[in-house]
């Protein structure tokens, strides 16, 4: 028999496809999925209740889905601050290909536990850096996601072209084409789960224009696409990148993606922050999806991504919080409101975004760029019970009277719980499965080894 969760006496925000919500309502979990929700109470002759949680001056969501992180910049946090992206690279990489099994494994665990414990039930990490002899870095990786109990997506990078070829990268930073692929092929097969409430999965992710070679963007769209995962790199970020594929390829960045095998419904791409009408039709017509990482644009003045424009045009678009080195935070539900308030400096003004349009991006975008729509994003019978409540009776937020808008708009929201396929992996801002405290002098341990060998280097 299923074990049963009620949650009652909450407001409810489904993300679901006509953004459906109940002012006060109930969620009814049985084992790992959604088996009811609505207004009101919840039915009175539900079996096998194991848990009733009175969620009264709660909000209830989707879990948040992080579409792009680099969890071992955990370790570099406020270096090069006053870089733009091309130089902050230059400045970091150095440090950043000194990192091992033990650094990664901590800085893993950091970043980690500061989406877990703000709300993100939906992980992934873009981790492209692999120095020989560092240990097993992506099985280090996918253990701390597995103890922190959140959902994750490894997608596993890789640089091959280095300073001697005209990239930015050290050359001792980078592996080889064959050693890139087969490695990469080599964790598809001993850690990616394509089963419905998969907790982990491998997506193929060279890094970006700028570091790889053109071979090594082609055979990895063909590697993925013959193991049947998804495809995830870097994309027009910045101005000087696509000043550097004109000069390198002779075309702009999303023809070049496109002449590499990079666009396509399982394709997602981080930034896009320099894209032209063209560029967003092309993203439209293929179904490539986008990671929109505001706070991350910013910090590294990068610009402001046209997200009006590619939803519009039928783009899918998530939320990223990037690498800890461009946003110390390392926290999403802070990404919803940065989405919105930096989109209306853009060319659509207060019209950019809405509460809503910036808490689905967090949600079901997210959800679809992972290609996991079918499972999770959004609050349905059926689909996974990955999903937050939100305390909203506090100081910062009870005078809002629309709960939506209190999380958007407001300050960052208490979590109250988290749940991941109904198993709860946090209470009142506190991880339930590891010990954040632990996770905290071990992470600076780990950065001051790794600045002291950088230093000795």
């Amino acid at each position: 028999m299923a074990q049963r969760i009620v949650i009652e006496n909450c407001a409810i925000a489904t993300v679901d496809a006509d953004d459906t919500e109940y002012a006060s309502g109930y969620v009814v979990v049985a084992d790992d999925r959604i088996e009811s929700l609505g207004a009101g109470k919840a039915p009175e002759d539900l079996q096998d209740v194991v848990r009733r949680i009175d969620a009264s001056g709660h909000l209830v969501t989707p879990g948040l889905v992080n579409t792009h992180h680099h969890f071992y910049q955990w370790l570099t946090r406020g270096l090069a601050t006053d870089h733009n992206l091309f130089n902050w690279l230059v400045a970091l990489y150095p440090t950043w290909a000194r990192i091992d099994e033990q650094m990664t494994y901590a800085a893993a665990q950091g970043s980690l536990a500061m989406l877990a414990r703000g709300g993100v039930t939906t992980a992934m990490d873009h981790h492209y850096v692999f120095p020989k002899g560092s240990g097993d870095l992506s099985g280090a990786i996918i253990r701390a996601a597995r103890e922190t109990g959140v959902r994750f997506t490894l997608a596993r990078g890789s640089m091959d072209r280095s300073e001697k070829d005209g990239g930015l990268p050290p050359d001792f930073a980078v592996e080889t084409l064959e050693g890139a692929l087969a490695a990469t092929e080599a964790t598809v097969d001993e850690h990616h789960d394509d089963s419905f409430g998969a907790m982990t999965q491998v997506a193929v992710a060279p890094c970006s224009p700028f570091s790889v070679s053109t071979e090594l963007m082609k055979q990895g769209a063909e590697l993925a696409r013959r193991k049947g995962v998804r495809l995830h790199t870097h994309g027009s970020e910045t101005v000087e990148e696509e000043q550097f594929c004109k000069e390198l390829f002779g075309m702009g960045p999303t023809d070049y993606f496109e002449s590499t095998g990079w666009l396509g419904e399982d394709v997602w791409m981080a930034h896009c922050v320099h894209m032209n009408d063209s560029d967003i039709a092309a993203f439209a017509r293929t179904k490539t999806g986008v990671a929109h990482c505001p706070s991350s644009n910013a910090r590294l003045a990068a610009g402001i991504a046209r997200v009006p424009d590619m939803l519009a045009a039928g783009v899918p678009v998530g939320l990223g919080v990037d690498g800890t080195a461009s946003n110390e935070s390392g926290e999403l539900h802070t990404e919803l409101r940065n989405a919105l308030l930096i989109n209306r400096l853009g060319a659509h003004r207060e019209a950019a975004l809405n509460a809503r349009q910036a808490l689905r991006l967090g949600t079901y975008g997210g959800a679809q760029v992972l290609g996991r729509a079918g499972e999770i994003g959004s609050l349905e019978p059926g689909k996974l019970a990955d999903l937050v409540l939100w305390n909203l009776d506090t100081l910062a937020h009870a005078s809002i009277a629309d709960p939506v808008t209190a999380l958007v708009f407001g300050a960052a929201a208490p979590v109250t719980a988290s749940f991941v396929g109904g198993r709860q992996i946090a209470e009142n801002g506190r991880l339930l499965h590891v010990d954040e405290d632990t996770i905290a002098r071990s992470t600076r341990s780990e950065a001051r080894r790794l600045a002291q060998i950088a230093a000795q280097a």
